[in-house]
């Protein structure tokens, strides 16, 4: 008998599981950190449309809202408020089951020591109040009150997820030893900067301290600790990296909020007596928005931090919260979805029918993830989606996640910061930003808003912000303008480079005509400022030339084209010499020489900067020679005769010279600096060689 024939496998079937497997395999891909971006926003999306209205009738905040600041400010009281303000508060809450205070009383008040006992004294008569306490990478030491408060929270028998932090800040002593019980809130939001995931248990000063409402529900026996493991009821509780996934409620009013005022002042007839509060979960926090305690959630942009921690009560309380599904449960559903794809594109020809089986399957993979989020239980919604998307046009959908993907991430990524033809020729040269870098010829710009601590006290944090985004947003256009990479920034400074990913040879040429620009752009900055009644900003620049390297100098989850090296250091130290001559942009020589002889510019001298073995020679870029008044080039020349005699230890002349310049500009920095050290040398000639190396005091 003939042995039977080895079976085959069709083409066609080869091919359902091939494209079911590559698309399964690049739908995988949404489980990674490449599209945790996405997957947050998602989760977002269903939270906003799936979570409960309201959260447990149980839970009570009471609020130191706007109109609490401005009632007692009529009444002369500013904030920070004294503390003994808050004393009846606690006189009013003592019936609670428990008074969660999420302000921070980590220094003495500066009304005195009376002040703080008096709050401490109706802590410790309510009985029922829970003080926060910071987990901090700061070093600090506590005292003996705050050690035993520690002592007090620490939860034993179940590890914290990292970090370990060296410290936790805690209240001062007479509130400490007051205080029923505390926790940290110190917690910290997904990578985007919107918080969804809440911490349970810090490492912290050598412990592991609880969030500030699970120490409570530790204490209540509402949530246990089992096997190594956070236990409510029967089962561990379904943390997602450490961290539990509340549901936040969506509505617009949360829980019951009571205005602080309301609880300040008894004239007998408040709507809140003590006994309203009897049994109930209170939380005490800032829901001003001046006060900065205002953080984005799943659900909101703008969410109170005591909200957040109410949020954290309620999901432990009553069991809302979300479980995450296992990735593996997540890959089977994106499974079938490409699966079913696949095999009936591939067996029908039929456009309606291939258009009716699009239909069918996106409403899977949209409905199945509502359904169970609505239960607690969250699938991605993102997975199954991308492995419909990928399934029903393998071949562009690959197309579209390598090479279409990487150009139009590049061009995002860059042209809100660079020259698009800088854009297009990193596009040709994709290379170029791979991780690590390349050595470069760049000149480096650092700008600096002086006295913006001074200015930022003088206004309203939203005036600050603006102005702030003003000069800013001006110096980047300028920037960009010329041709530079805008590297950073760091508060109000603007760091940006020229001469990479795109070799200029007018790169040092750029760099100073946009240093110069910026300057202009800021006096138009300050009319505009002028005519709001705003006051008006300096702006610092430095400018230095030298080998960098160059390069996506990232981690794998940030991308960061960035510049780094010495060259980067002068550049921000020349930035702050500015300081010590009153002057606003200044350059080293190696950046004037190969900028040309196209600018105004005078010399400075030789500076010692901290850091540096060699003395570096600098100068102040003051124009372009072109179109400079005549007066000014006039001015700089007899400047430099100046200078040069200075040099020559020709100092009663150079004094005399400086003295002629002052007549002309009687605030110039750099002569009066130099008109004092001449003097300084005729009463004491010096004897070192280095007699003329001007020493820096700051890096």
């Amino acid at each position: 008998m003939p042995a039977p024939a080895p079976r085959t496998v069709s083409a066609k079937s080869l091919r359902i599981v091939l494209l079911s497997l590559a698309s399964l395999l690049l739908a995988s891909l949404t489980l990674t950190p490449l599209f945790s971006s996405f997957e947050l926003k998602s989760y977002d999306l269903l939270s906003r449309l799936l979570n409960p209205e309201r959260g447990g009738a149980d839970i009570v905040i009471v609020q130191v809202d706007q109109p609490s600041l401005d009632a007692l400010a009529a009444e002369g009281v500013t904030w920070p408020w004294p503390r003994q303000v808050y004393a009846p508060v606690f006189e009013r809450l003592a019936q609670a089951d428990a008074v969660f205070v999420d302000i921070l009383f980590t220094e003495p008040s500066s009304y005195g020591e009376e002040d703080d006992q008096l709050l401490a004294a109706a802590v410790a008569r309510a009985g029922n109040v829970i003080l926060p306490v910071f987990a901090t990478a700061n070093r600090r030491e506590n005292d003996a009150a705050g050690q035993a408060f520690l002592d007090r929270m620490t939860v034993n028998g179940v590890p914290a997820p990292a970090p370990a932090l060296p410290s936790a800040i805690t209240p001062i002593a007479p509130l400490a030893r007051g205080a029923h019980g505390g926790g940290n809130v110190m917690i910290k939001p997904d990578r985007d900067g919107v918080y969804r995931r809440l911490p349970l248990l810090f490492q912290a000063a050598g412990r592991t301290l609880p969030h500030f409402v699970l120490g409570h529900l530790l204490e209540r026996r509402v949530v246990s600790v089992r096997e190594g493991r956070l236990v409510r009821g029967a089962a561990p509780l379904p943390l997602d990296g450490g961290a539990l996934l509340p549901r936040f409620p969506r509505g617009t009013q949360p829980y019951r909020a009571v205005s602080i005022q309301e609880l300040i002042r008894d004239d007998g007839r408040s709507a809140y007596p003590a006994s309203w509060f009897k049994g109930k979960k209170v939380f005490l926090g800032l829901t001003a928005a001046g006060l900065y305690d205002l953080k984005p959630t799943a659900v909101s942009a703008v969410t109170s931090g005591v909200q957040v921690h109410a949020a954290t009560l309620d999901a432990l309380l009553h069991g809302a919260f979300l479980q995450r599904v296992p990735d593996a449960l997540s890959i089977v559903f994106m499974a079938a979805i490409a699966a079913a794809t696949c095999a009936f594109i591939l067996t029908h020809t039929s456009i309606a029918a291939n258009l009716a089986l699009l239909a069918g399957l996106l409403l899977a993979s949209l409905g199945v993830p509502a359904l169970l989020f609505s239960q607690g239980v969250y699938l991605p919604l993102l997975p199954p989606l991308v492995a419909l998307a990928v399934a029903f046009a393998a071949a562009s959908t690959y197309s579209y996640a390598t090479e279409g993907r990487e150009r139009r991430f590049v061009r995002r990524a860059f042209s809100q910061y660079m020259d698009e033809t800088v854009v297009a020729h990193l596009l040709k040269h994709p290379d170029l930003i791979k991780p690590g870098g390349q050595r470069r010829r760049v000149t480096v710009f650092f700008a600096d808003i002086a006295g913006f601590t001074t200015i930022a006290e003088q206004f309203p944090p939203e005036e600050t912000a603006l102005m702030l985004h003003d000069v800013l947003n001006a110096v980047s256009e300028e920037v960009i303008g010329h041709e530079g990479v805008i590297d950073k920034y760091i508060g109000d400074c603007v760091m940006a480079f020229w001469g990479a990913p795109l070799a200029r040879p007018d790169a040092e040429r750029n760099a100073c005509r946009a240093a110069l620009a910026a300057q202009t752009a800021l006096e138009r900055v300050n009319a505009s400022f002028k005519n709001r009644g705003l006051g008006t900003i300096s702006l610092r620049i430095g400018l230095h030339t030298g080998d960098a390297i160059v390069g996506n100098l990232g981690s794998d989850r940030l991308f960061d084209y960035t510049v780094v090296g010495d060259t980067v250091n002068l550049a921000s130290r020349l930035e702050s010499a500015n300081k010590f001559f009153a002057t606003r942009i200044m350059l080293s020589e190696a950046t004037l020489r190969e900028a040309g002889d196209g600018f105004l510019a005078r010399e400075l001298g030789l500076i010692a900067v901290k850091g540096k073995e060699l003395p570096v020679r600098i100068h102040e870029l003051l124009a372009e020679r072109d179109g400079a008044p005549v007066e000014l080039a006039a001015w700089v020349a007899l400047y430099g005769r100046a200078v040069d005699a200075f040099h020559h230890r020709e100092w009663q002349a150079a004094a005399a010279l400086f003295e002629e310049a002052l007549s002309q500009r009687p605030q110039d920095g750099p002569a009066l600096f130099y008109l004092d050290w001449c003097r300084r040398c005729l009463e004491t000639p010096p004897l070192t060689d280095d007699w003329n190396v001007i020493h820096m005091k700051e890096k």
